[in-house]
This record gives structure tokens, sequence and C-alpha cells, in this order.
């Protein structure tokens, strides 16, 4: 007797945030959608018993344990490699997901088939509401956040176009790239574009993987409908040289997208700008982890 393939695949990625993601699977099981699904968990090699909790608590759960961290865009890869769905939730594991949230975002998927991708509405624990859509880094966009432009006129579509402090968040609505905390794809549409290029293993994967599904000709889209609880930078904000790693994953976009010799200038811009951004975020991200260390 042939089975037939869950619905919907839930791929995470875990990196020592065992507790958060305890509450995440559990958010899911606890009011699961009512159709089939499968939970697909890959674990980076954690250090804080994340795998032995998963496999003891949920022995549904398809449990893929790496024996070494290879980065958030291989895990992914792992993930959706494995995964049958005819839709495939790339998941953070520092959500929480209230009851109905999966059904309304496959929902919304089958109402709009022309959809490659789905993202959501996030809020932080205390309710305020996450800034999780921005526009695709641009050769202009980036140009306008390098001259400062982007920070005296946050509002203006030209200049605000990368972080789109103007973009409402109440109205479905096509977009470039809503974070990956939570990014519904449709199997056609992961099958035309491929998986995470793993060339970007912590950062940029996202952005670059939604900017070949729409080069491929899919739409992707926000919806307000669905609501989750985002806790936020909970794996990398764990991990030793964030900065530096966001810097050179940002270069190596630059590299693949806009290798033309015409944005030669931006890209020694962005190199030169990034360099003491990098070094400034590198400081408060020692700060911040002495601050936890001593709390």
């Amino acid at each position: 007797m042939t089975l037939e393939p869950p619905l919907l695949s839930i791929a995470i990625v875990n990196w020592n945030t065992c507790s958060l993601l305890i509450d995440a699977l559990q958010s899911i099981y606890s009011a699961p959608p009512p159709f089939d699904f499968e939970v697909i968990v890959v674990d980076n090699a954690s250090t804080d018993g994340s795998a032995n909790t998963v496999a003891s608590r949920f022995p549904q759960v398809k449990l893929i344990a790496s024996q070494t961290n290879t980065g958030y865009a291989h895990g992914n890869n792992l993930a959706m490699q494995s995964a049958s769905g005819a839709f495939v939730l790339l998941l953070n594991p520092d959500v929480i997901l209230p009851p109905g949230s999966l059904q309304r975002a496959v929902e919304c998927m089958h109402l709009h088939p022309e959809a490659g991708a789905l993202g959501v509405r996030q809020v932080f624990p205390d309710g305020v509401l996450q800034l999780s859509v921005r526009g695709f880094p641009t050769p202009g966009a980036v140009f306008w956040e390098l001259v400062g432009l982007s920070r005296l006129f946050p509002n203006n579509r030209t200049l605000g176009a990368y972080r789109m402090m103007w973009f409402h968040y109440d109205n479905l609505q096509e977009v470039d790239q809503p974070m990956g905390t939570f990014l519904l794809i449709r199997r056609e549409a992961l099958e035309q574009t491929g998986r995470m290029d793993e060339q970007f293993p912590i950062f940029f994967n996202d952005v670059d993987w939604c900017l070949r599904c729409k080069k491929a000709g899919w739409r992707i889209l926000f919806t307000p409908d669905v609501q989750i609880t985002h806790y936020g930078g909970a794996g990398t904000s764990q991990a030793a040289g964030i900065a530096w790693e966001s810097r050179r994953s940002l270069l190596d976009f630059y590299a693949k997208h806009y290798s033309s010799p015409l944005y030669l200038p931006l890209r020694a811009m962005i190199a030169a700008a990034s360099w003491p951004y990098a070094i400034w975020k590198g400081r408060q991200h020692k700060k911040h982890r002495r601050e936890r260390e001593s709390a």
C-alpha cells in the first residue's frame, strides 16, 4: 500500500535553541492543521541536548542530526531534500504558531496559484510588530543606504526601497523578500528555482532564493491573515563573527547577481563601508554576550 505524501512539510534548522525549539514543536502539535503534514528537524550539531530532547519528546518528527554545523542553508537543503509535501515551510525554531496559522497559510497559497512563496505577519513576544519585509538590495537601493539618504527619507519609496519603512503590514500584497523566519514555498516553485545556495551559509540565502524565484516567473506574497510570534536572533546571536559573515554574504551576493564591471564602483563602496559597520556590530555582539553571561 502506497501512502499519499503529506500536503505540508515543515523544515526547522536548529542550533543550540532547545527550549525554543520544543516550544515551537509544541505549538504545532498542540493544534495541528486539518491535513497531513510532516515535521523535519535538522539539528546542526547542537551541544544543548536538542537532538535527544526532540527524539524523546516528539518521536513523530523526522530528525536529521548533523555531526557538524554546516550552516543554515545546508541544513535547509537537507530538510528540503527529505521533504515530500506539496508545500514546504521553512520555519525558524524561535517561533510560536497560533492555532489555525498553518491552515490559513496553505489556504492562501491555494487561492493564489501564481505565488511561489508566502511570508506572514510577525510580532515580538510583547506583541510589537516586527518589520519583516524588505526590498531586494539592488544597486540603487544599496547606494541610497550608503550615502545615508534612506535614513533621512525612510518613507520615500525610492530612497527607502531597501528597508521599506513605508510598508503596510495590514494588506495582502506582492513583496520581494519576506523574512525567512516563516517562508512557505510551493513545491513547483522549489523544483524550478532549486534549493538554497550554500555559498550563503547564514545570511542572504533567503534573499538569493527569493530573487531567483521571482526571476523564474513566480510571485512572492505577504499575508497579514497569518500572525506568528518570533523571538528573533536566537541562533545567530550565539555565533561569533556574525557581523563579518553578513558583510561577506552581501559582497558574495553582489558578486553573483551584479558581476558586471558596471557595478564594480558600488561593490568597492559596499566593501569599504561595511568594514566600520562590521567592527561596530562585532563589538555590540561581544557586549551583549557578556551581558547575557553575567545576567
